[in-house]
Formats: structure tokens, sequence, C-alpha cells
């Protein structure tokens, strides 16, 4: 058995995630779609289960925050955030989850219980500056079943743009203060002669996450402790 896994597509089906996921039995995806289309397409492809996730408004309300379900002989639970996931998951072999846009897999065995693999496959949409596309497969046969993870190539225009260490922290300032003035994402690129994708991407992950400060934009970026 052959089942997809994605998250954060974002509006963003593209062609090489589509090839993978064709000959899935089953197709999972962990939230932030952004739109109906997206998953009629999937569901064009195999049977899908999904959870809405936080930027999944009005049109996903009907989508449930979360799922507990059995597939191939595995209990598997899902939901888009993982502070959001079950704080026993000794039920479960599989729990998943998305939203950081950064693919992520470890096995929890507390007290020698059962082992449950807690799996974030990552964004497969828009590429987030420094971090790589991803999806996962799992496959389950009698002799058990495996998680692989999937990278996929991005093009060349969607390299990440170059950012220098001394000036990111007060790039981002300036975006967060400008953007409380309510200047567009375009005027604050213009303003500034700012990268327009880099203030795309500080404006929506300061909209979508109230509160966030100048590190957790980093850390989002991917981008905090790597300069």
């Amino acid at each position: 058995m052959k089942i997809g896994i994605i998250s954060d597509t974002h509006n963003l089906l593209r062609p090489e995630v589509i090839q993978n996921l064709h000959g899935c039995e089953c197709i999972l995806h962990g939230g932030d779609i952004s739109s109906q289309e997206i998953l009629e397409r999937l569901e064009q492809i195999a049977p899908v289960k999904v959870v809405r996730g936080n930027n999944d408004k009005e049109w996903a309300e009907h989508l449930p925050l979360f799922l507990d379900f059995e597939l191939g002989g595995l209990r598997i639970c899902m939901t888009h955030k993982k502070k959001d996931l079950p704080g026993d998951l000794t039920p479960y072999d599989l729990a998943i989850c998305g939203h950081t846009h950064q693919y992520a897999s470890s096995w929890q065995d507390p007290a020698g219980k059962r082992r449950t693999l807690v799996l974030n496959p990552g964004s497969c949409g828009p590429r987030r500056f420094v971090q790589p596309i991803t999806m996962a497969i799992l496959k389950i046969d009698p002799d058990g079943w495996i998680v692989e993870r999937i990278d996929i190539p991005h093009a060349a225009r969607e390299k990440a743009p170059k950012i220098g260490s001394g000036d990111i922290c007060r790039q981002i300032e300036v975006v967060v203060r400008d953007t409380e003035r309510g200047l567009s994402p375009g005027a604050i690129s213009r303003k500034h002669g700012l990268d327009p994708a880099l203030v795309e991407q500080i404006v929506r992950l300061y909209v979508t996450h109230p509160g966030v400060t100048v590190d957790g934009i980093m850390t989002k970026m991917g981008l905090l402790g790597k300069l």
C-alpha cells in the first residue's frame, strides 16, 4: 500500500508532487491547502484525508481540525500544528502535523511503550527561502511499514533570495513597522528598495502569526542560526 503525505501546499500543486502521488491509494494532507480547487485536484488522484490549517479560512470551515483513523492496519492521527497533537501518542503508530514548512521525523517511545513516529512532511507548496520543498510517501506491506522523504527540485527562479546577516533583522523590523501602518507589501518594497519576495514572506508570516517576534519570523524563514 502506497500513501502520499503532504502539507502546506498554499494553493500550489506542483507537477512533481502530482507525479509522486500517482499510484497512491490515499493522500493525507496536513493543512494549509488554501483552496477547494487544490482538494478537488488531489481527489482526482486518490481519496484524500485532510485537516484544516490556520490559513484555511471560510471555504474550509467544514474540514476537521483533527483526525483519528486507521489505514492499512496503522492507527494514525493528524492535525495542522504539532502543539495540537494529543499529549499521549501511545495509541498511535503515526502522528502527522504540518505548519512549520520544515520536514521532521522522530520516534517517541515513552517509558518503553508503543513507538510512535511523529512526522511533519514539510511544505510542497511555494518555497520559503532556504527551506527545501518536501513531501513523504508511506509504504505498508506484510513485513511492516516505512516512511520515505521526497525532496522536490525547484526551478532556478525559485532560489532563495540572498540576504546579508548584517541587516536582516533591521529589514524585518522595517517591514513589520510599515505593515502595521497599513502599507502594502509592494509599497514597502518600493519604499525601502527591498526584495519583493522577501517583503511578501515577512508580511505573510507577520499577519498569519499574531504576536510573532523578529526572531520568530527568522526561525520560520529558516534563517535563525544560519546567518
